[in-house]
């Protein structure tokens, strides 16, 4: 009998479909939590309202990709899952309490009158804030690295508390603030339309400052990774990662102030977000707990990851057809009335 892993890498298709599934959650959540972010200096009710319901119909399904990640990694690489999760459960947990908040705080003000409207719009900020911050802690920490001896998490439980983490926190905040607001272009006209642009214009600032100065921390604190990007041929073979993303940046500059340019400044933000994924994954591979296992020491046994994937390749299109269905029955600019 053929088996999976006689003619397949299981390791790293279930590392690809993880990191596939992480990216996804961040960029499918990160616009609705960049427009929680942003929620609170809307010019006025009726924009706040159409930030409301241009996420109304997506918010709620994302999350399938962040249980997909979280419990891929449990299935796939339970050895990962054992040492990452205790070095992360109290930054996991307040993000998942920001979820949960931000969660309630969107069905309530729904069905809310006008004076108790502002205590779930500070409801639905506070959630999304802290769910994006506490995201980028996460990265922080698991780039930096964690100890680990042996099989097990040998730090501390405030080891995620430091200087690198809150910088990726913050850079997280004011990426999916990116999003949020080229979102907000591209399902918004009138007044809310152009302050979403004067926001992506200043948020863009920001965000290009705190994507070069994570990607210089990384390889200055790490000689493996300055190694990678800066020996040669390497220098040559990964400058086109750098220059794209910097051309990207140029590309959503000019088009927030072309009044023509509607999708093309998400799209490009998009962009941004996916090639810093990818210099993210170009620095940290083959690792998945770095710099302690790489993906084929902390996978689960052949046949298990084998069944995992059978139902995955079943129900993962599925998952991606009703997604896209669900944008394109929604498409077009959303409304300031109450439709949810």
């Amino acid at each position: 009998m053929l088996d999976f892993a006689d003619v397949l890498n299981l390791p790293l298709i279930w590392g690809i479909l993880i990191a596939t599934a992480v990216f996804l959650y961040v960029l499918l959540d990160g616009f609705d939590l960049g427009c929680g972010i942003l929620f609170p200096f809307a010019p006025s009710h009726e924009c706040r309202s159409r930030m409301m319901n241009s996420i109304a119909p997506f918010w709620d399904g994302n999350e399938t990709w962040l249980v997909l990640g979280g419990g891929g990694l449990f299935a796939a690489f339970p050895v990962a899952y054992a040492i990452l999760m205790p070095a992360v459960y109290i930054p996991v947990i307040i993000m998942l309490l920001g979820l949960i908040l931000r969660g309630v705080a969107f069905e309530f003000r729904f069905k809310a009158g006008e004076g108790d409207r502002r205590i779930w719009d500070t409801c639905f900020h506070f959630g999304s804030l802290t769910a994006a911050f506490m995201q980028g802690m996460i990265l922080g920490t698991m780039v930096m690295g964690i100890e680990v001896e042996g099989r097990s998490y040998a730090g501390g439980p405030l080891d995620w508390a430091h200087g690198f983490a809150v910088m990726c926190g913050v850079a997280m905040v004011f990426g999916y603030a990116l999003l949020g607001a080229t979102w907000l272009i591209y399902k918004t006209d009138g007044k809310t339309q152009d302050w979403a642009r004067d926001v992506a214009r200043y948020v863009l600032i920001w965000v290009g400052i705190a994507m070069a100065i994570v990607s210089l921390s990384m390889p200055i604190s790490d000689p493996r990774i300055y190694a990678l990007w800066f020996s040669t041929p390497n220098l040559y073979l990964l400058a086109p990662v750098p220059l794209i993303t910097l051309g990207v940046f140029i590309l959503i500059w000019r088009d927030i102030g072309a009044a023509e340019a509607e999708v093309r400044p998400f799209l490009c933000s998009i962009g941004v977000f996916l090639l810093g994924y990818i210099g993210l994954g170009i620095s940290l591979y083959p690792w998945i707990v770095p710099f302690a296992f790489t993906l084929e020491e902390a996978a689960a046994a052949s046949t298990s990851q084998s069944i995992l994937l059978i139902g995955t390749v079943i129900l993962l299109p599925i998952i991606l057809c009703y997604t896209a269905y669900s944008y394109y029955v929604f498409r077009g600019k959303s409304s300031h009335e109450s439709l949810y």
